[in-house]
């Protein structure tokens, strides 16, 4: 769909500098995500699986033709509008703005929360791949309002995964409808990140109930007025159980008691303490929840005694790909918008026409505007197909049959999981920042989406967690886990992209490069593991995450500079040839501009670099 959208007028000079309008959607670039899924990742050989047999390329271009309507006539015009009214704490209650719930109606009537489902759940059995799309333009249009289906989604898996034949069959389907909605309930105030510090417990009730009593901090869509249940999937400790995570066990807790036959009872007594105000995404409640507090709080347990770590991960490390994906949607949107005012805003003139009297030109015409404009398309572009490939890596574990390569598939999935949460949390969020530089002035301003996009933006660097702790789970826990056997199927596979790529002489800079690279990573982690003073060996880890998704980006970026370059030889419409040959640029300036700076930090953890592990409290005042 296409929309003209009027942008703020200032003056009657800039009226005629700058008639503001957008000729592309802001949410979504559907020529690049073709691109991705058809021409990179051939997703259409998924439909051939029986469990996805109902689906074809029609199919799905329908389904994203009704989510980017949806998103941009629903969701996105009331963006500005929950980020201006913040939920308010009202007797105990959270109150949103009556347009989150109508824009959330609208959505699970589409049935879109019942999109990646098994059908036997109620679900419409949809490829986790469109369900990464369809989720990708609502965020883009109101990361604020899709947050609350984002996380029952993520919840209504975890019940389906892990719960009971009895609950899901009186859980699940008012889930799925958008009728009740789900949170994730780990932090606490005393404990933050650190899970193994959590004290919220769990006594038996009798008749399969446990007595809930605690409290959870920062819990995103904790309280609202749009469903009368929500459905808090929390971490809890039994009496007796060892310490630490391995004796966290997994509790569903409605706000409001739940009947046999399904139906609401009394309440749960989960009470509301406080709402935080954040930064951005300021749509969706964020709450401090009491259990216990006025009464008897009773839950459900999921899964086995003291394995609920092992439980809440398969949601966490949904929410982690997630939240690296609504990362990349930021950015897009940012992106979007900057290419589009760019082309556009008339501003000074190039500095090989420096008469006064000339006209002015758009400032895309300017060099560092385009600097700014391919540092973000680099950056999305490259972390669009990480999301996309682990999308397809989870649509492929649940179509294999054979244990060994599913066994292979899940390791892979785990390594890359750190790095598509971390790195475009971090370089797309950058990539906001440029968005902002481009409209100058009016970037800061409200006029213009892209500050919001930025705070928004910035929220995931710590959402599920920070850059940090994925930096000690990608090298404390997912390298060291097989001494690095995972790893080197992953180099195996860029390596096996860089010689696909050494008949197209237009990528021989950047096949060699990003062999050099591979061969840094590669020693970098040698030398890492062979260290073993475990303070010493992941004193650098987020550095090295860091350059490890530098790695991961140059191949997925090599990856589309040689399709690119093959569809080239081809007879091309004048729009297709400059997409192609945007892609190759887009490739030569992260290979020339980004690979650099990946070399000069392996360099820095192969040198086991003490720097700030030596440094003690004095040294900040």
């Amino acid at each position: 769909m296409k929309h003209r959208i009027a942008l703020p007028i200032r003056s009657a000079a800039d009226k005629h500098q700058y008639i503001g309008r957008v000729d592309m959607s802001q949410i979504v670039n559907r020529r690049d995500l073709d691109f991705v899924m058809y021409e990179m990742l051939h997703v259409e050989r998924l439909f051939s699986a029986k469990r996805y047999s109902a689906y074809d390329r029609e199919a799905v271009t329908q389904i994203f033709d009704t989510a980017q309507a949806m998103a941009e006539e629903i969701f996105q015009p009331i963006a500005a509008l929950v980020d201006a009214q913040e939920p308010d704490f009202v007797k105990g209650k959270a109150i949103v703005p009556p347009q989150t719930a109508q824009a959330l109606h609208a959505f699970a009537d589409a049935g879109f929360f019942a999109l990646p489902f098994d059908e036997e759940a109620g679900g419409l059995q949809a490829p986790w791949f469109v369900h990464t799309a369809v989720g990708g333009m609502f965020t883009a249009a109101n990361t604020s309002v899709t947050n609350y289906a984002f996380l029952t989604i993520a919840a209504a898996n975890l019940l389906f995964e892990f719960g009971s034949e009895e609950l899901k069959k009186r859980v699940l389907p008012r889930m799925l409808a958008g009728e009740w909605f789900g949170t994730m309930c780990l932090s606490e105030p005393q404990a933050g990140s650190s899970l193994a510090d959590i004290r919220t417990t769990a006594t038996d009730a009798g008749d399969g109930l446990y007595s809930i009593r605690g409290s959870k901090m920062w819990i995103s869509g904790g309280d609202q007025d749009i469903t009368d249940n929500i459905i808090h999937m929390v971490l809890a400790r039994l009496p007796g159980g060892p310490p630490g995570t391995k004796g966290l066990s997994l509790f569903m807790v409605p706000k409001q008691q739940i009947n046999d036959d399904g139906s609401m009872g009394a309440s749960n007594n989960v009470r509301l303490a406080g709402l935080n105000h954040k930064l951005g995404q300021r749509g969706t409640t964020n709450c401090l929840l009491n259990f216990g507090e006025g009464g008897a709080t009773l839950g459900y347990m999921i899964g086995e005694p003291n394995s609920g770590i092992e439980c809440m991960f398969h949601m966490m490390n949904e929410a982690r790909i997630g939240v690296g994906h609504a990362s990349v949607m930021a950015a897009l949107a940012g992106y979007l918008h900057s290419a589009d005012y760019a082309r556009n805003r008339l501003q000074g003139r190039r500095v090989d026409q420096r008469d006064p009297n000339s006209p002015q030109v758009p400032i895309v015409e300017h060099v560092d505007v385009r600097r700014m404009l391919m540092a973000q398309k680099s950056a999305v572009e490259g972390a669009q197909a990480l999301c996309f490939y682990c999308a397809m890596l989870v649509d492929q574990l649940t179509v294999e049959p054979n244990a060994g390569r599913r066994a292979d598939l899940t390791s892979l999935l785990g390594l890359l999981t750190p790095v598509v949460k971390a790195w475009p949390s971090e370089h797309c969020l950058e990539a906001n920042k440029w968005a902002i530089q481009i409209l100058g002035g009016y970037g800061y301003t409200n006029d213009h989406p892209v500050e919001r996009l930025y705070r928004d933006n910035r929220l995931n660097h710590i959402h599920e967690g920070t850059f940090g702790i994925q930096g000690l789970d990608l090298l404390g826990r997912k390298v060291t886990a097989d001494d690095g056997v995972t790893l080197n199927r992953l180099t195996a596979i860029i390596r096996a992209t860089i010689s696909e790529a050494a008949n197209e002489p237009l990528l021989t800079e950047d096949r060699v490069d990003l062999t050099k690279l591979v061969d840094a990573l590669e020693f970098t982690t040698e030398t890492l593991l062979g260290c073993k003073d475990v303070a010493l060996r992941t004193a650098n880890a987020t550095i090295y995450l860091d350059a490890f998704g530098h790695v991961v980006i140059g191949w997925l970026w090599l990856w589309q500079a040689r399709i690119a370059a093959q569809a080239l030889s081809n007879p091309l419409s004048d729009g297709e040839r400059a997409f192609y040959e945007g892609k190759l640029r887009a490739c030569r300036y992260f290979t020339r501009h980004q690979l650099p700076l990946a070399h000069a930090r392996f360099d820095l953890c192969a040198s086991l670099d003490d720097s700030c592990l030596s440094s003690c409290e004095a040294d900040f005042g």
